[in-house]
């Protein structure tokens, strides 16, 4: 019997990259889409996650969760507070985006560079890179890196600037002990980044697959 994990998307540019990641690392998984694109404008729109927003993150959870998903997934990197909400309610488990990256690159060592390009997103997820490092690693610190330009290139499909402004982004980063991809989206510049340095690079997708697999893989 497959195992159903219920997506939910809130931007198409998070669709391909997690798909990409379960043909290779959980191909016998059956993942299912939901997708409500309005989430992210509307998020961005807003200079706080706001009480609406997380009724809809909480609604889209029970949802996923009714489609007989033994569990749910988030690609989008702007809810944190409010997918935790969500995971609390809910009768599987529910995954956040990063919390399987964020997980790995902190065990890799305790400085962590993240590149972002939905700027609304990074606050959020500096609050769950805490979260994480207080459990794994108190001492770990995360310095965010802002890719201009990148997330609206791939908003247009032009995935080949997206990939060489995040490269940029990294290229010459020194004194990190992992550097993470900070949306689902930007796992596209995974070759890339890792192409200019050494230093190990962390993407959502496949962590977050990996992590999916070992809960639930019977």
């Amino acid at each position: 019997m497959t195992t159903r994990i219920a997506l939910i998307h809130a931007t198409p540019v998070a669709v391909d990259p997690i798909h990409a990641a379960f043909a290779r690392g959980w191909p016998q998984a059956a993942p299912i889409d939901i997708m409500d694109y309005s989430l992210a404008p509307d998020r961005a729109a807003s200079d706080t996650l706001t009480p609406a927003i997380a009724q809809r993150i909480g609604a889209l959870a029970r949802y996923g969760a009714s489609t007989g998903a033994r569990a749910v997934l988030f690609t989008c990197s702007a809810f944190g507070s409010a997918i935790e909400a969500a995971a609390e309610a809910s009768p599987v488990p529910v995954l956040k985006p990063n919390e399987a990256m964020f997980q790995a690159a902190i065990r890799a060592g305790g400085r962590v560079a993240m590149i972002y390009t939905f700027p609304p997103a990074a606050a959020s997820m500096e609050a769950e890179f805490r979260a994480e490092a207080a459990r794994l690693n108190p001492g770990a610190s995360l310095t965010p890196i802002p890719a201009p330009g990148a997330i609206e290139a791939i908003r247009a499909g032009d995935i080949a600037t997206h990939n060489r402004l995040v490269a940029e982004a990294a290229q010459g980063l020194t004194g990190f002990d992992a550097i993470t991809l900070a949306h689902f989206s930007t796992a596209n510049a995974l070759d890339a980044v890792q192409a200019v340095t050494e230093t190990p690079v962390f993407a959502s997708p496949p962590a977050a697959v990996a992590k999916l697999k070992a809960m639930l893989d019977e």
